[in-house]
C-alpha cells in the first residue's frame, strides 16, 4: 500500500537469537503505531502474517517465555526474523493483513482453500432487447447484477425457470442479429422470440422490468400484474393467452417454492455459521438477495489444530470478501474480536455502510441457527468421509508396500480419437476425498508425437506437469507433491514413465500402473510396480474397489477434456484465424455472405464491399483462404 513503510529503528538483533528472545529484541525498537508484522523462519519463508491496533502491545505477547497454546509455541521456536509494515489506520492494517495472508499462504494462519468467484445472474443491457444470462467474474458487462448464487447449478435452475416466466432472451447478440426464424426455445415457450419481431420493444421491456422485480424480490406485485392480466385475457375470451399466463404464474410459484429459506424481514445478507470439531471447521454461507435465499455453500479452512472461533471467523471474513462486494448485512454465529475494523473494511470495500452482527432473538436469529445445523451437519458428514477414506490409504499403503501413506495420489490417463484432439488429465485424491480444485487438462501440443502414440503424450504430460513443480517448488516444501502415480496402463507404461522421471531427476515417487488384466474385466485388474512381478488383489479387496474409483475418475475426466476439445475444434470459425479480424468485422462478413464458405468464396470487389473491410484487409481475408497468404 501506498501509505506503508517499513517500521523504523536501530539494525535487527543479532542472527543466533530465535524464539522469544528474538521477539522480545525487536519489542524493544518498536513503537505503538498500527501495522502488520511477519514471521519468518531461518529460511526466510513466511510462518504468520498478523495484524495490530498496537505493534508493540501485541508483539510483546509472543516475546513471552511461557502461557502459550503448543501451536503458538511451536510457531515462536521456529521464529528466527520479524518483519514490520506500519500503517496510518487499524483498518488498513486489517486490509494489509488479509492481502498478504491470500498471497503469501503462511504456515501458521488460518487459510481459506476455495476462494472461487460466485455465479450471478446478469440482465445484459447493451442491446436494445436486453438479455439475462449466467456471468462470473468481473462486472464489466454494462446491465444489472444479481447474485452471488451459491452454485452454477442454483443459477442455472433460477434461470430456467426465469424463462418459463418471463420469456427473455438468452443468446447472444451475434446470435440474436443472424435469426431470421424463431428458434426451439420460442416453440417450448422459454423466450418470446424478440429476434424476430415476435413481440414489440415496449412489451418486452415490460417483462426485463417484471423479471428484475422478481429478482429485486418482489415476487408479490410481479404476481399479482399477472393474475390481473390473465383474467382480463379471460374476460375478453383471449383463452390461448390466458391459459398461457396461467402457466407463467404456475412457474413463478415453482420458484418461489424451491427456495428453501424466503426471509420477510431481511431483504439482503450473508449468513455465515461456523462449527470447529475434532481440529476441523466448517463455515457454512447462505446467500439471501430479494428476501429469497439462493443457495448455501459450505467452505472447510485449514487450521493448525488450536485456533479459537473468533480467529477463525475473522480470518474467513476477511478472505472471503477480498475481491467480492459484500451485502447490506452480514449475520454471523460468533463474534470476532475487532468486530468494528471489519465493519469499517467491508463498508469501505462495499462503498456503503455494512452492518455485521451476532443476532440474539428473532428471524435472524433462526436464519443463523439453519446455518449453524448446516454447518454442523456439514462438518460430521466430512469428518465421517475424511475417516473411511483415511482407511483406504492406509489399506493402500499396506497392499502396495508403499513407504508411508499418501496423502496426495495423481492419476493420469490420455483420451484421443484416432490421434485426433488428444489431451491427457489429471486427477489427484487425498485424505479428504477428491481434490477437484487440483484436476489439470493438457492439451497435446507436441508436433513430433505420432497420432495415437500413448508413450509419447504421457511423456509431454509428465514432462510438463514436473518441469512446472521443479520450477515452483524444487524443495517440495509445499503440499503439490504427489506421494503416488497411478497411471492406467500395464508394465510399459509404468516402465516408460519411471524413465520420464528418471530423466527430470525425479526418482522416488512410487508408481502403479493399472492394467485390466487378460479378460479386460472389472474385478480382474493387474497392478504393475518397477521391476516387481504383476499382481492382483482378491475380487471383494476394499483397496481394489477404491483404485478402480481413482482409475475411473481419471478416464472420465481425460474423456470429458477431449471432448469439449473436439466440439470447440468441430465448432472454430475459419474466420478466427485471420489476422485483424476481430468481432465487429467477422459479425459485418457473416451478415454479408451468410457464412464462412461464402467468405471464402467471395472474390476481392465483393469483399471490399464490406463494412469495414479495406482494401488491405480483403486482400488478406482473400490470401488466406487461397493459398496466397
Amino acid at each position: 500500500m501506498d501509505n506503508t513503510h517499513e517500521a523504523s529503528g536501530p539494525n535487527p538483533p543479532p542472527p543466533q537469537k530465535t524464539g522469544h528472545r528474538l521477539i522480545a529484541d525487536y519489542v524493544r525498537r518498536l513503537d505503538s503505531s498500527p501495522g502488520v508484522y511477519r514471521m519468518l523462519d531461518a529460511q526466510g519463508a513466511v510462518l504468520y502474517v498478523g495484524k495490530a491496533r498496537n505493534l508493540k502491545a501485541r508483539v510483546s505477547n509472543y516475546a513471552r517465555p511461557s502461557g502459550h497454546s503448543a501451536r503458538i509455541a511451536r510457531m515462536i521456536r521456529d521464529t528466527a526474523s520479524m518483519m514490520f509494515l506500519t500503517t496510518r489506520t487499524e483498518t488498513e492494517a486489517l486490509l494489509l493483513e488479509q492481502n498478504l495472508i491470500k498471497q503469501l499462504k503462511p504456515r501458521y494462519n488460518v487459510l481459506l482453500r476455495d476462494d472461487k468467484s460466485f455465479p450471478n445472474i446478469l440482465v445484459a443491457k447493451s442491446h436494445p432487447f436486453p438479455q439475462i444470462k449466467k456471468h462470473r467474474g468481473a462486472k464489466s458487462e454494462p446491465g444489472d447484477y444479481y447474485g452471488p448464487f451459491a452454485s452454477a447449478g442454483a443459477v442455472n435452475r433460477t434461470l430456467n425457470q426465469l424463462q418459463r416466466v418471463f420469456l427473455l432472451r438468452s443468446c447472444t447478440d451475434a446470435t440474436f442479429s443472424s435469426r431470421t426464424r424463431p428458434c426451439l426455445l420460442h416453440q417450448i415457450k422459454r423466450c418470446s422470440a424478440p429476434c424476430t419481431g415476435r413481440i414489440e420493444l415496449e412489451a418486452y421491456l415490460a417483462l426485463v422490468a417484471d423479471a428484475e422485480r422478481f429478482l429485486q424480490g418482489k415476487t408479490t406485485a410481479v404476481q399479482a400484474n399477472l393474475a390481473a392480466e390473465m383474467a382480463r385475457a379471460a374476460e375478453d375470451m383471449e383463452y390461448e393467452r390466458a391459459a398461457a399466463l396461467r402457466d407463467r404464474i404456475k412457474a413463478l410459484t415453482s420458484v418461489q417454492s424451491v427456495q428453501a429459506i424466503n426471509p420477510k424481514g431481511v431483504a439482503e445478507a450473508d449468513v455465515i455459521a461456523l462449527h470447529m470439531e475434532g481440529g476441523q471447521a466448517c463455515v457454512q454461507v447462505f446467500f439471501i438477495r430479494g428476501n429469497q435465499s439462493w443457495g448455501n455453500r459450505d467452505f472447510y479452512p485449514k487450521l493448525n489444530g488450536a485456533e479459537s472461533a473468533d480467529e477463525v471467523m475473522e480470518a474467513f471474513l476477511g478472505q472471503f470478501y477480498d475481491g467480492k462486494v459484500p451485502p447490506r448485512m452480514i449475520l454471523l454465529s460468533h463474534g470476532i474480536e475487532d468486530m468494528d475494523l471489519m465493519t469499517a473494511l467491508l463498508s469501505e470495500r462495499a462503498g456503503r455502510r455494512v452492518v455485521v452482527g451476532v443476532p440474539q432473538r428473532g428471524e435472524k436469529a433462526e436464519l443463523v441457527e439453519n446455518a449453524l445445523r448446516n454447518a454442523r451437519e456439514s462438518l460430521s458428514r466430512r469428518m465421517s468421509e475424511s475417516a473411511a477414506q483415511h482407511k483406504l490409504l492406509e489399506g493402500l499403503a499396506d497392499a502396495f508396500d508403499l513407504p508411508a501413506v499418501p496423502r496426495r495420489i495423481e492419476v493420469y490417463d490420455n483420451s484421443h480419437i484416432q490421434g485426433s484432439a488428444p489431451v491427457g488429465g489429471m486427477v489427484v485424491a487425498g485424505p479428504e476425498g477428491w481434490m477437484k480444485s487440483q484436476y489439470r487438462k493438457f492439451n497435446i501440443k507436441g508436433t513430433e508425437i505420432t497420432p495415437g502414440d500413448d508413450f509419447g503424450m504421457m511423456r509431454e504430460v509428465l514432462t510438463r506437469r514436473f518441469h512446472r513443480l521443479l520450477k515452483d517448488d524444487p524443495d517440495r516444501a509445499s503440499e503439490a507433491w504427489p506421494d503416488l502415480l497411478l497411471i492406467d496402463g500395464g508394465a510399459g507404461q509404468v516402465s516408460a514413465v519411471q524413465g520420464i522421471l528418471a530423466d527430470l531427476g525425479v526418482d522416488d515417487i512410487p508408481i502403479i500402473g493399472v492394467a485390466k488384466g487378460q479378460d479386460r474385466n472389472h474385478g480382474k485388474e493387474e497392478f504393475h510396480r518397477p521391476g516387481r512381478p504383476p499382481f492382483a488383489l482378491p475380487m471383494n479387496h476394499p483397496v481394489l474397489y477404491f483404485v478402480q474409483r481413482l482409475r475411473d475418475e481419471a478416464h472420465r475426466w481425460a474423456i470429458g477434456t477431449h471432448r469439449a476439445r473436439r466440439t470447440k475444434q468441430a465448432m472454430a470459425n475459419p474466420l478466427d484465424e485471420i489476422a485483424g479480424i476481430g468481432a465487429a468485422r467477422k459479425r459485418a462478413l457473416l451478415a454479408h455472405f451468410g457464412s464462412a464458405k461464402g467468405v471464402a468464396r467471395a472474390g476481392l470487389p465483393d469483399l471490399q464491399a464490406v463494412e469495414g473491410i479495406s482494401e488491405t484487409m480483403a486482400r488478406t481475408i482473400h490470401d488466406h483462404f487461397h493459398g496466397q497468404g
